[in-house]
């Protein structure tokens, strides 16, 4: 590659902040789920961690053929086109729980009794199957067909994604490729309704004054978001909502409205274009593309709703060099083989040569000036580390460029009314070379 990695002249990193490092070190750019075409899923009861040290009683879906707990929310269920996908559910709870698959055709439910949109599994063991083939290619989700008011707020909800037969592919069309994915299932709570259903109290449940206290990415609130996947003391929240991209790749984001509120979800760093909505590609014709994409830096996501749009970075027209200069504390490189401006992108590092050479446009505080946050490498230049105070920083061990991407509802951005929380997460543009597993 063209660049050449400049040692940090003096960085702390405390090994318990590594759980922090989101996937800066162990995170999965691939999303989570579990493959089909055939689920055996089971409806539990447990309790997820709150941000205030406290828990909260929710139901959820388990995967029983993977022998892992019940989560929030349900497993990202995983399926390619043309499967015929089958869901055994087994119902654990003291009420009853279906399934239903917005998007889905020809949805047929086997055993269980009737219910209002479809059969149900009877409470303490009751079964039933469900079966559809997948005939188009999106992000979808599921969730309880029961009492959805109160069954959807409890956590019986969960993403569904159906893949084309071309592989980094959203749709079956190229002009949707993608090099890294992530899903952000937003979801809100009222912790009200909880208590009542955890104190046997359903009676009290009152849905025409809802008021949720508590906003999630994920399943997790803000900063759990960027914490690693799969931490043993959240064991029914396996799933965090950490991006990282390098310059000049392409990012899918598949967002879902899994909750009964509007949630304006933001992306800092650039616009996207929204590609497709509710698992359907915007064409204007079968086989055209996304040629009715539009770009925007806020998805509107109402409930029920799912969305996929493309995200790029590249720094093009910054205006200075964002690899920086060595007098500046940059890394030393060229762009397209040169240490002067030229034209295009540098295939590797994916550098804009015309900044090529540029300084930074304004000259930087003095340290002792400077408020450090845990985010900041100690240099304003992608993949350069330089000096910070003892104690300060720590989390960016690669020099990269953190955008944060949360919901653009104040309130959401708080655990019960405390910032920073709630739908928050980061963005992270990776310098060239390091691994985004």
């Amino acid at each position: 590659m063209n660049v050449k990695r400049r040692k940090p002249a003096g960085v702390l990193v405390v090994a318990t902040l590594l759980l922090w490092v989101i996937g800066s070190q162990a995170g999965n750019a691939a999303i989570q789920g579990i493959t089909g075409p055939t689920f055996n899923l089971s409806a539990d009861a447990g309790y997820i961690a709150t941000p205030d040290g406290g828990s909260t009683l929710i139901w959820g879906f388990a995967d029983q053929g993977g022998g892992t707990p019940m989560q929030y929310p349900g497993p990202t269920l995983i399926v390619n086109v043309g499967d015929t996908v089958t869901i055994n559910l087994t119902n654990n709870l003291n009420v009853p729980v279906s399934m239903v698959f917005p998007g889905q055709g020809g949805v047929s439910a086997t055993g269980g009794a009737a219910g209002l949109l479809t059969s149900e599994a009877s409470p303490a063991g009751g079964t039933v199957q469900y079966s559809f083939t997948a005939t188009q290619a999106g992000t979808y989700m599921y969730h309880s067909g029961t009492n959805p008011q109160v069954q959807m707020d409890m956590g019986l909800v969960g993403a569904l994604i159906v893949r084309p037969a071309t592989a980094k592919q959203a749709y079956d069309h190229p002009d949707t490729a993608f090099d890294h994915e992530y899903l952000f299932f937003l979801t809100e709570m009222d912790v009200a309704l909880h208590d009542a259903i955890d104190q046997g109290r359903p009676q009290d449940v009152d849905n025409t004054s809802y008021h949720p206290t508590l906003w999630f990415i994920n399943g997790r609130n803000g900063p759990d978001t960027m914490s690693q996947p799969n931490l043993p003391w959240m064991p029914h929240q396996p799933y965090n909502a950490l991006a990282r991209i390098h310059p000049g790749e392409k990012l899918l984001l598949r967002v879902i409205g899994g909750g009964r509120d509007t949630h304006p979800f933001h992306t800092h760093g650039n616009d996207f274009e929204m590609i497709a909505r509710d698992g359907r590609l915007l064409e204007s014709a079968p086989g055209a593309g996304p040629d009715l994409q539009r770009g925007d830096y806020t998805v509107q996501t109402v409930p029920g709703a799912t969305y996929d749009a493309l995200w790029q970075w590249t720094g093009r027209e910054l205006g200075w060099d964002i690899y920086g200069t060595p007098a500046e504390g940059g890394l030393a490189h060229t762009c397209n083989g040169v240490d002067t401006a030229s034209a295009g992108f540098d295939p590797v590092t994916h550098e804009y040569c015309p900044d090529h050479g540029k300084p930074l446009p304004v000259v930087l505080p003095e340290t002792q000036d400077l408020t450090f946050g845990g985010f900041y490498s100690g240099s304003p230049f992608l993949g350069a580390l330089a000096d910070l105070p003892p104690g300060e920083g720590g989390l960016n061990l690669y020099g990269g460029m953190f955008f944060m991407w949360h919901s653009h509802n104040a309130v959401e951005q708080v655990n019960n009314d405390i910032f920073p929380g709630g739908m928050t997460t980061m963005l992270i543009v990776e310098p060239p070379g390091i691994p985004i597993p």
